[in-house]
């Protein structure tokens, strides 16, 4: 018997081999038999899939197919091409032990003996997840890209035409005013009359035109987008007509912006009344505010990281399929009837919010509606307001501290649970100090104690405060009262080291008495 060939290791090439296979961790290999059962298993296989070798060893290779691809019948096809050609090459995805999912390229090769018979295969997978992900988002970016470059193009070339239909009309109008003061019949005068009218027409249109090009001087000033809508609230709930219900949502605490405040009237109404005609059998219509943190991370149109106003208007009207979102913006591109519009409603839109510095993103479906969503920079604020937007976008502190909030009077303690929640803290109530201490014995993990002082029950609240600093040292205490402090003093003799807020008091008082607290030690 001959001896088997031996590597530089020391050891056969076939166990050299088969060590290397099993010490792989960034690619699956594995082996099938000719029916696709597993009878391999190597450690790049157990760290893509989930399973360990014990666990998949004579289990069908389908198992890695989502079900769908399973019931269309993918392995199998899989498999017959590599039996039959010698080679299967293909990407999807697939299923991990946990359920989750993976995007995978796979190759399976043949298998075949001395004399040309099947006997199993050889399959590779690799992850490439990542790398698809990246593929979609350069598609994406190389989409946008050439979506602004199209609407740039467009704007220049409407820019160019605006302004030179502006002369035209300029030579028009002036010799219809001329010919109107010396035009001495009636039926001339009705004439010249309609021209006139006519000629307005035009001149509303180039200020349409050159609006979408970005070439309508703007008059820019700051403001509260909220209070805007206000407003201009009644014009908007009228050009709904009778046909579409109508709400407006505003997020509190909203940023300023410095934008023209004419021009984003003129861009609600045109979206509103685009969201009507959008619902010919009625529906509902919503405005909606909030503040937004873009991150480098995020991806909006071409906007760059930053504080962002966002106002979105959505309806539930008939919706737009992917063609029509793709040209929406243009000038004069309209799915209405002929004489029901002049296709320049979105491309105003489009020119004052991009003029401003902003963009403005189209979401939509067929039969389930379209929301249009504008983003405008936002102005800064003082370091205490960006920190407190912070908190309220989405950035909270890391640790959620809990209030226990002290407080008879039913309605007061209601406004003030709301106060501290808004504030980002977790809420306990009780309405006297007996019930306080039964929670402060029961819970330590409470941060502040926050306590009217004059209480039902025999306690006052500058009892239940040093009550609390005694058995929970580390509870700061906040009192408060009606009563002016130097009252409470003379009563009270010594009120410790509280905190102490008068009432009425608003929630900026009260946030700022509480970042005045020592942390907990």
């Amino acid at each position: 018997m001959s001896a088997k060939p031996l590597s530089a290791t020391g050891l056969s090439d076939a166990t050299s081999f088969e060590l290397l296979v099993k010490s792989v961790t960034d690619y699956a290999i594995y082996m099938l038999n000719p029916e696709g059962r597993i009878v391999t298993w190597n450690a790049g296989a157990q760290r893509f899939k989930g399973y360990t070798r014990d666990e998949i060893i004579g289990h069908h290779f389908s198992e890695f197919y989502s079900e769908e691809d399973r019931a269309a019948g993918l392995p199998a096809r899989a498999l017959g091409t590599a039996a039959r050609e010698g080679r299967f090459e293909g990407e999807g995805w697939r299923m991990r032990k946990d359920g989750s999912r993976f995007w995978a390229h796979v190759v399976i090769d043949r298998i075949s003996d001395d004399s040309g018979a099947l006997i199993g295969f050889a399959k590779i997978t690799r992850d490439i997840t990542e790398r698809r992900q990246a593929a979609e988002e350069l598609e994406q970016t190389r989409a946008s890209l050439f979506q602004a470059q199209k609407m740039e193009a467009i704007g220049k070339l409407t820019g160019g035409i605006a302004h030179d239909f502006n002369n035209l009309l300029t030579v028009i109008v002036n010799s219809l005013d001329m010919l109107a003061r010396e035009q001495q019949t009636v039926s001339g005068k009705r004439l010249i009359e309609s021209a006139q009218r006519a000629a307005a027409r035009g001149a509303t249109l180039t200020q349409q035109l050159l609006a979408f090009a970005r070439g309508q001087p703007l008059q820019q000033e700051q403001y509260d987008i909220n209070t805007l809508l206000r407003d201009f609230e009644t014009v908007l709930r009228r050009a709904c007509l009778d046909r579409a219900s109508f709400e407006m949502q505003l997020a509190p605490r909203l940023r300023r912006t410095l934008l023209d405040a004419a021009q984003f009237e003129v861009a609600l109404l045109n979206l509103v009344v685009n969201a009507r005609d959008a619902m010919p059998s009625g529906g509902h219509i919503t405005i909606r505010t909030e503040n937004l943190l873009l991150e480098r991370r995020d991806r909006i149109g071409t906007l760059k990281p930053g504080f962002y106003v966002k106002i979105v208007v959505q309806d539930t009207g008939v919706g737009m399929t992917p063609d029509i979102i793709q040209r929406a913006f243009e000038p004069f591109f309209t799915t209405k009837e002929i004489g029901n519009g002049t296709g320049m409603g979105l491309s105003q839109v489009y020119g004052f919010v991009t003029q401003s510095g902003g963009d403005v993103i189209l979401a939509s479906k067929p039969g389930e509606g379209t929301s249009v969503s504008i983003y405008l920079p936002a102005l800064a604020g003082t370091a205490e307001e960006e920190r407190s937007l912070l908190d309220a976008i989405g950035h909270p502190a890391p640790h959620k501290e809990t209030v226990l909030i002290v407080e008879d009077e039913p309605d007061v303690l209601e406004v003030t649970t709301e106060l501290f929640r808004y504030m980002g803290y977790e809420v306990i109530t009780a309405s006297n100090g007996l019930d306080a201490i039964d929670i402060l014995k029961r819970k330590r993990d409470i941060d502040v104690l926050f306590t009217d002082v004059m209480m039902p029950k025999g306690m006052s609240g500058i009892e239940l405060g040093r009550f609390t600093q005694k058995l929970c040292p580390n509870v700061r205490v906040i009192l408060a009262s009606g009563y002016p402090l130097p009252a409470l003093a003379d009563e009270h003799n010594d009120l410790g080291n509280f905190n102490f807020i008068s009432k009425p008091f608003r929630w900026e008082i009260l946030e700022t008495t509480l970042k005045g607290l020592p942390d907990a030690s």
